[in-house]
This record gives structure tokens, sequence and C-alpha cells, in this order.
């Protein structure tokens, strides 16, 4: 991607400018301070050029955004841009013909274009197997470990776990100071699918479902997974994790409370943690299983992208082109990295941010950076699988019975694999008959 300062890209942009601006639209899924930023990115935009207006507007969720622009397409009113989150990618990049591949759309608007210009853990997620980007990554966030220093001091932890076991080892210590020593806020982005990615461990078939739509089935019953869960459970009957539901804040607020010693949430949540903690507190990367071989490669990336959605003119795809330019240029990452807590998507936009000093005043805002630029390994790229939000439900279905001591971990896993796979098989039959 060409690294251009902002007063670049006005000259760039008012040079193809026309006396008309041409007008797109871009439907997002963000609301709060989050939907501000996103207002705040299309004002400056607009100011930077005279060919394009840009208008955002929100459509609720992330569900709701990525369901409101599947039915727009259908009806022939589809936005310009559309913002879909991790879960919703396979959906939308397997409606047929419904989105212009970015990287395509960027180059044919005269745009140099380099993969590698994007940090490890960001450049495979939302790119076709080839490694040719679909979707324009965007609040892009990891997994991380939040850890509550005054907690540590008073159980004379010296440093946080790098490993689970690490973790097993000190957790009577900290339920002995008084805290619970672990919680999470949500078990299928956090200790599932970024449990086979810090493992290096295969997700689906068919190269975790970028191969092809047809015959991927999810790997769920995998022994290390029913490991990883079989341990949680009986944590939980020890005291030594919390789970409070699926809900984020449910399990975030026990943390904020003083309560608990780590919290694994989003790198997204430094910003409103600094806000909300009523103690000190630091982070560090998302722990790992040292006994299983291959482990410690990156995470997977949350969050959403933005796709370009098909059947406009050749002015609208320019202006849709000229801002994910715009959009990926490092000023304009570093202000959406600062403003948000998301992490910045290019690794000139992190150099940035280094030089600027902003790691040196917010040191954990640096660790979902880091984590997503450590190795990567065969399995750790990211995943492609239709229905997944649907999926997604059936795991929290059951991995809330699990602590209910409702199920065992066995028969959770596997009923979770069958009606995982049976909606992999109807979304196959979906798309083959578009």
């Amino acid at each position: 991607m060409q690294k251009l300062a902002l007063s670049g890209l006005t000259l760039a942009f008012t040079a193809t400018s026309t006396l008309a601006a041409t007008d797109i639209t871009w439907w997002h899924g963000m609301a709060g301070r989050n939907g501000e930023v996103i207002n705040e990115l299309a004002t400056q935009f607009n100011a930077a050029q005279n060919a394009c207006v840009l208008t955002p507007v929100s459509k609720g969720t992330y569900e709701e955004a990525l369901a409101a622009g599947i039915a727009a397409f259908r009806s022939g009113d589809q936005p310009n841009i559309l913002q879909v989150f991790d879960a919703g990618a396979a959906t939308i990049i397997n409606a047929p013909k419904a989105v212009i591949p970015a990287e395509d759309l960027i180059t044919g608007a005269g745009y140099d274009f380099n993969r590698e210009d994007f940090i490890q853990g960001v450049r495979y997620f939302y790119a076709d197997s080839e490694g040719k980007f679909v979707g324009m990554p965007f609040n892009s966030s990891a997994p991380i470990m939040y850890i509550n220093t005054e907690a540590l001091q008073k159980a004379g932890i010296a440093e946080a776990p790098k490993t689970w076991e690490e973790f097993e080892a000190m957790a009577p210590k900290l339920k002995e100071a008084g805290y619970i020593p672990l919680v999470q806020s949500q078990l299928t982005w956090e200790f599932t699918e970024n449990f086979f990615s810090r493992h290096d461990l295969q997700f689906a078939t068919n190269n975790n479902g970028y191969d092809a739509v047809s015959g991927t089935e999810i790997r769920v019953d995998a022994p290390e997974h029913v490991m990883m869960y079989q341990k949680l459970k009986d944590w939980y009957d020890e005291g030594y994790f919390g789970y409070f539901g699926a809900g984020w804040s449910d399990n975030q607020k026990p943390f904020e409370e003083n309560k608990v010693a780590f919290w694994i949430g989003s790198s997204g949540s430094f910003g409103g943690l600094q806000n909300s903690a009523q103690m000190p507190f630091t982070a560090t990367f998302l722990p790992y299983w040292n006994a299983i071989e291959g482990a410690g490669t990156n995470s997977f990336i949350g969050g959403a992208a933005l796709f370009a959605m098909s059947g406009h003119d050749d002015a609208q795809n320019k202006c849709t082109a000229d801002f994910f330019e715009f959009l990926t240029s490092p000023e304009i990452q570093y202000f959406w990295h600062k403003s948000t807590g998301y992490v910045p998507i290019t690794e000139a936009a992190y150099e940035l941010a280094k030089e600027d000093g902003h790691y040196d005043r917010f040191p954990a805002a640096e660790v979902g950076i880091e984590q997503l630029m450590l190795p990567g390994g065969e399995w750790s790229k990211g995943y492609r699988m239709g229905f997944y939000p649907q999926i997604r439900e059936v795991m929290e279905r059951e991995y809330g019975r699990i602590f209910a001591g409702e199920t065992s971990v066995e028969d959770a896993m596997a009923t979770i694999k069958s009606e995982g796979d049976a909606l992999l098989a109807r979304f196959a039959k979906t798309t083959a008959s578009n």
C-alpha cells in the first residue's frame, strides 16, 4: 500500500475530482465512542479531498449490519462499503458476486498494494486461499490477558504467567489472597478460535475452510481442545476460574471491580478499561500450553473488516478505493488506534505510534499488536466457515451447560461438532444453489 502523507493524498484526490462530488455510503455495526470515531474518520476523509462524499450509517450490531447488507444486496440497494465482523466473513465472501476484492479495487484505482505492509496477524484473515485481500481489515484486535497488578502483589507473585502451566501453579495463591484467579469475556473467540491459533492446530478441514466450502468440518473435538475445556471446568470447580455467563460485560465487570487477578479480554478494551478499572492494571499475551508442540504462534484477529460491495458505477468504486487508501495511511491508522484501542493494521502505523512515544505512555496498548506480530504457523492465519455466527451460538449454549454441570466436556464438544458440521453442510448447499 502506498504510504502517502495526508497532504499527498489530498493532491492525489483533488487531481481526480469532478465538479459534482460522488456520494458513497458506509454501513457499519458500531455504536458509542467507536461510532463517533467512525463519523470523525468520514469527516476527515471528506475534508481531505473534494471528489467524494462518504456518509457512514450505523446499522446496529455486527449481526444486524451483516443482515442488512445482505438483504440490501438482494434488493439492489446495497451500500458501497459494508463492515462485516470476523465470524460473518465467510457469509459475505461466499455470496456470489456480492463484493469486489479490496486488493483488486485498490490496484484497479491505480494505487500500489503490498500485502507485506500489513502486520502478520492481520494479513490473511480476510484474504482468499492465495493471500489476496478480499476484505480490508479495519477494527482489528487480539485476545490478551489483563493483569491486576495489585492482586499479584498481595499474592506474592512476581510475574504474570506466560503459559497455562504457570497459571495453574499460581492460581491457589491468588485464591488464597482473596481473588478469583481468572475470568474471560468470550469463550468462543478466546478459548476456542484462539486456542487453535495460539497452539497452531487445525481448526477446520479444507485448510481451516479457506480452500473449499463443501465438505468443511469443524474440529472442536480435537483432544487438545477437549483438554483445555476440561481444565477450565476443573478450575471452575476449584474456584480458580469464574464464569458469569456469555455476556461480555458480565465477565469484565468483576475484573474492573478488583475481584479478579487475570481477565482475558480484547486489546480493543484497553481505552475503556483505563476509565473503569478500580485498580492498576497492565497486560500480556494470551497464555498457551507449553506441553502442546508448536504452541506460541500469533492469535487470530477479532473485530471486523470493510467490504466493497459490487453493483456500483466506476466513480463510486474509485471513491471506495480512495477511502481505503486514506484509511490505511499511517496517520489515520494511528488516529484510529489512539482513539479506540484497536490495533494499527500496518507496520508503518505501528512504527509511527512508537516514534510518537504512545507505548511509552501506555505500555499495555502495545500488547495486542505484539501478539499479532508473533511468528505465524500453518494454522494461525485465520478460518473461513459459513453460518459461523450460528455455530458460535451452539458453542455458547454448550459451554454454559458445561459450567452448569448439565453436560460433560466430551459430550458438549460432540454436540458442537455435530450441529456445527450440519450448519456447514447447509451453508455449502446454500452457496451451491446460488
